[in-house]
């Protein structure tokens, strides 16, 4: 995560937008303290690239089990 102050942002403005749309991670801080996050608006009905979060979701084999503290709730 790159992260920079709110003079550095503003002198590299293009610089950073740029990075944004490649897909790294963009933050502005003011007092080395994050403030926001750069990041690319999605277009409403581009195409999404199939299989691209491949690798990235995974779920656990007791995804849908009910915790044994739970039972009680349940019916």
């Amino acid at each position: 995560m790159a992260q920079f102050n709110i003079a550095d942002a503003k002198a590299h403005f293009s610089e950073l937008v740029q990075k944004a749309l490649l897909g790294e991670d963009v933050v502005i801080a003011r007092d080395n303290k994050p403030l926001l996050r750069l990041v690319p608006l999605h277009v409403a009905g581009s195409p999404r690239k199939t299989g691209s979060a491949k690798g990235q979701v995974w779920l656990s084999e007791d995804f849908d089990t009910t915790p044994e503290d739970f039972e009680d709730y349940v019916r």
